[in-house]
């Protein structure tokens, strides 16, 4: 009987996690079944070029997994059982009938994140967002339709912030561009990092509100937490992400965010048969502080939860990586860039790369992210494992088995 293996998501960790596993496992002794809900591979990471303008190559699911062995399927998650084992589908158009129930032996929860409006009056009403390729494709069409001048205001002043503001600075440079950051710009980065963002927003004319809070947000304007008003046609709201509500349905043991409460090897720490990774769950990285939710995060995080299954279902040794932080990469629009070295637990170092060799290595790390999705073992040679035992031991006995 073939060891069914469920992976919910198909983000970076979620298919880096599916196509690992068909290549740990012998093919014949696992059903492995991806879920998305949409047919493509969506390049996060470029969502704010996307809703700038530019077009993004389509990276249908099906081909990406064709002669895998992944099964592929396009459908929303409405439920998980982790009791019984099974996970409640829907169709993406929501018609009736279309509900289905999928049974799991082992499952890989990768459902990710989304746009968290901070519970910031009007935000969910008025603002747009680039968490999701939906989201994206609509701040594209409202940009399109801006006539030149009108205001645009970008809220948060994080990684997702910069790059939003100053990719749709570069592309609309028309446009009245305008960046709110609740503390001052760029202040993780080092002094280097820091100047030349500055250099970058100036020189692409983008207006920076410094240590300003957004207290509610309207059609047509952004009203401070000290009641001043900034005019704006387009909000984009780039302030955190918020992790898909589902798991905190569930029994899972989650923390405060709804993040899955996993341990070093990406294993639900109450429910054994369940793994996590990426921005679903609350990990721990270098210096004992929780892996953030980043692509840098959640590729070791599905390297390490697909060999420990592996290495579970095969009776071998569960192997250890260790996950740890090398740089943050910024792009401030096309031709410009910033790589900001960093510690392992993620703190900036009196290091950076800027300008045009910046743009070029963090276009690098783009296409290698996806080369890594189609080659989840980096290319090296693989053997798949046969399944000696069935994976079935009581919550009380998670940690034994570790």
């Amino acid at each position: 009987m073939q060891h069914r293996i469920v992976v919910l998501g198909a983000g970076y960790a979620g298919a880096v996690a599916a196509g690992r596993l068909a290549r740990r496992l012998h093919r014949g002794d696992v059903a492995l079944t991806l879920v998305n809900a949409e047919p493509d591979f969506v390049e996060r990471v470029r969502l704010h070029q996307l809703a700038a303008g530019q077009d993004l190559a389509a990276r249908p699911l099906a081909e990406v997994f064709a002669g895998t062995g992944v099964a592929v399927k396009v459908a929303k998650v409405t439920g998980v059982d982790v009791e019984g084992r099974r996970v409640a589908l829907a169709a993406v158009d929501g018609r009736e009938g279309t509900e289905e129930e999928l049974a799991y032996d082992t499952l890989v929860y990768a459902l990710g994140s989304g746009w968290d409006d901070g519970g910031v009056p009007g935000v969910a009403e008025h603002a747009h967002d680039v968490s999701g390729r939906a989201g994206a494709l609509r701040l594209r069409d409202r940009l399109a339709a801006l006539a030149a001048g009108r205001p645009v205001v970008v809220v948060g002043g994080g990684l997702t912030g910069v790059e939003a503001a100053t990719e749709i600075a570069e592309a609309r440079p028309d446009l009245d561009v305008a960046l709110v950051a609740r503390r001052g710009l760029g202040d993780w980065l080092s002094g280097k990092g820091r100047a030349h963002l500055r250099k970058a927003v100036d020189r692409l004319g983008i207006t920076v509100h410094e240590h300003t809070a957004v207290g509610a947000v309207a059609a047509d304007a952004v009203t401070t937490a000290d009641g001043r008003t900034i005019p704006a046609d387009a909000t984009v709201w780039t302030t955190g992400f918020a992790v898909h509500p589902l798991a905190r349905a569930t029994a899972l043991e989650v923390a405060d965010r709804g993040r899955i409460v996993v341990d070093p090897t990406m294993r639900s720490v109450s429910h054994p048969q369940v793994y996590a990774v990426g921005d679903a769950a609350t990990a721990i990285g270098p210096g004992g502080k929780p892996l953030r939710m980043s692509c840098a995060s959640g590729v070791p995080m599905a390297w390490q939860a697909a060999d420990a299954i592996a290495a579970r279902l095969a009776g071998t040794e569960v192997p250890s990586i260790s996950i740890r932080y090398a740089q943050q990469c910024v792009s401030l629009g096309r031709e410009d860039g910033l790589i900001q070295f960093v510690t392992a637990d993620d703190r900036a170092v009196d290091r950076a790369l800027t300008g045009r060799l910046a743009a070029r290595y963090k276009e690098l790390i783009c296409k290698g992210a996806v080369w890594g999705v189609r080659r989840p073992t980096l290319g090296l040679p693989t053997r798949r494992r046969r399944v000696v035992r069935q994976e079935a031991p009581s919550r009380a006995g998670a940690h034994a088995a570790l």
